[in-house]
């Protein structure tokens, strides 16, 4: 499709920080944008539908799988969570950069929908550093914490089927070293 390059997917094991790169990518330089996704889950204070997520039951999250217009997708927890491709597409026709923050699965869904988006993996400094800051949270339980690192581990391990690469040891840097990519990648330096 017109405009793949435009495409940009982050991924990352819960805890390395890629919201906060791309938050701060963003406050940086707006004209880069990102997808808001859907959910079944249910809104959480502070949530806003269709900035937060598009909340969406389970019976219509069900019919746009069915409809083919979700991108990618994925059942975590018992709740859908996925790209619509309504998101997606029109950015890219307009040449407009459009990242999504999403899991290693939807990131091969999207590689393979689109071979030439870019994917970009952010890593911790170290696993100990991925440990602590997912304690420093201090919002989840030591079991849920435990079971955070194995799949970090799993995911982590798919890092090398990633285009890029990029570790988070500074949010400020690794947004700079972000948009360095997405600036490569567009043609611009």
């Amino acid at each position: 499709m017109q405009g793949e390059n435009c495409l940009f997917v982050v991924s990352g094991p819960s805890g390395a920080g890629k919201d906060t790169v791309v938050e701060r990518l963003r406050a940086a330089h707006p004209e880069v944008q990102r997808t808001v996704s859907a959910t079944t889950r249910a809104m959480r204070q502070g949530d806003v539908d269709g900035v937060t997520y598009h909340f969406i039951s389970t019976d219509d999250f069900e019919r746009r799988i069915e409809q083919n217009e979700l991108v990618e997708y994925t059942n975590y927890c018992g709740n859908y969570y996925g790209t619509l491709r309504g998101e997606v597409e029109p950015r890219m026709a307009g040449g407009i950069p459009v990242i999504l923050v999403i899991e290693v699965e939807g990131a091969a869904n999207i590689k393979r929908l689109y071979p030439g988006a870019t994917t970009v993996f952010v890593l911790p400094p170290s696993r100990e550093e991925l440990e602590r800051r997912l304690r420093g949270r201090g919002t989840e339980s030591e079991e849920r914490i435990k079971t955070r690192l194995a799949r970090a581990g799993q995911e982590m391990a798919l890092a090398c089927t990633y285009d890029e690469h990029i570790v988070n040891d500074d949010a400020g840097a690794c947004a700079e070293a972000l948009y360095a990519i997405i600036r490569r990648r567009l043609g611009g330096g």
